[in-house]
């Protein structure tokens, strides 16, 4: 293991607001509930989680180390007639206008996606929300493990630091110590301090992420990512672009906007072949406006062509944390040209 070195804590990664709502949350709890039936949902389901935990290292080397983090989770979704709609929050802090939200999010989404209907298979431009943005990057960020990469696991296998990966507009970081993400942590399972580090920026390849032992097969440095096993991004941000998601929606000619997605699974790790089912509100976009919902499709593309082909990226972000999202992830709408999908067989 590494020589102790010193590890600045972060400001804050405990919110007290979280600590008290711990004792009775079922006023946050009904907020969702009335927040979801204002508008108009007719069926809700969700969670909402709070947590409270504390994080020592010590090792062999003579680090001793702890912070007390807190956090919570929230996830809900909605229906209305034949539509559904979810959005999820993860946050440091607890703040009830953002869980109202949640719910507010999904219950439009239902609205809009009441009557769906089949669509043609085939090429779309795809505006994908930050639901979707967040289980995609996670598998990017993934791949950005140096074990991954030497183990054959990852697209940037056969790739190397400095070189092209995405579209120019595209920054993915691993933002481990920006104190409001929740998975922000100020040192690793090393002991080593970590870093906010862009994984990808402006479409490069900056860094993979490593543990000391990793940092010196592959003649690097450690970035302050160990985990028990292997290297893993704490919390991801994608950078923001300057597009509201209206604008987005008039770039796009013949498109579908895709609110959530589950059962992402890889058929080739290296080429990053991969499909995803979509869920919940799928809607269709022809000359720059919404003109109905579609049934469920597949996603079925290669992650490679989905980051070169990100030709908007949205000013808002959101932060997202539910199953389908493992590492919390602040994102904003992504619209992405030309992304091949297939038929869901129910």
């Amino acid at each position: 293991l590494p020589e102790p070195v010193e590890v600045k804590p972060l400001s804050t990664t405990c919110d007290d607001r979280i600590l008290e709502a711990m004792k009775d949350p079922s006023e946050l709890a009904q907020l969702v509930v009335n927040a979801a039936h204002e508008e108009g949902a007719e069926r809700i389901a969700g969670m909402i989680s709070l947590k409270y935990w504390e994080r020592a290292v010590a090792t062999s080397t003579g680090a001793s180390l702890h912070e007390d983090q807190a956090m919570m989770e929230t996830y809900v979704r909605a229906f209305i007639d034949e539509g559904s709609g979810q959005w999820a929050l993860g946050s440091r802090t607890l703040d009830k206008d953002s869980i109202e939200d949640v719910a507010r999010i999904a219950a439009r989404y239902a609205r809009e996606a009441r009557k769906p209907k089949p669509v043609e298979v085939g090429v779309y431009d795809l505006i994908l929300s930050p639901m979707v943005v967040g289980n995609l990057m996670n598998l990017v960020a993934f791949m950005s493990s140096a074990l991954r990469v030497m183990m054959g696991f990852s697209i940037f296998s056969q790739r190397a630091v400095g070189e092209s990966v995405a579209s120019s507009i595209f920054t993915l970081l691993d933002d481990a110590r920006n104190p409001q993400l929740p998975g922000s942590t100020a040192f690793d399972d090393e002991g080593m301090p970590t870093s906010s580090k862009p994984i990808i920026e402006e479409g490069v390849l900056r860094n993979l992420l490593h543990n000391s032992k990793t940092a010196h097969k592959m003649k690097a440095r450690t970035t302050g990512n160990a985990g028990w096993i292997m290297p893993h991004s704490w919390t991801l941000r994608v950078e923001a672009g300057d597009c509201n998601l209206d604008e987005m929606i008039s770039e796009v000619k013949r498109g579908l906007l895709v609110t959530n997605n589950w059962y992402t699974r890889l058929q080739n790790y290296v080429e990053g072949i991969f499909s995803t089912i979509t869920r919940d509100a799928l809607l269709v976009i022809e000359d720059g406006e919404v003109k109905g919902a579609a049934t469920r499709l597949r996603i079925a593309d290669k992650l490679p062509s989905l980051l070169a082909n990100v030709d908007v990226v949205g000013k808002e972000l959101y932060d997202i944390k539910w199953w389908e999202v493992r590492v919390p992830t602040r994102a904003p709408y992504l619209l992405i040209r030309g992304v091949h999908t297939s038929k869901h067989l129910d």
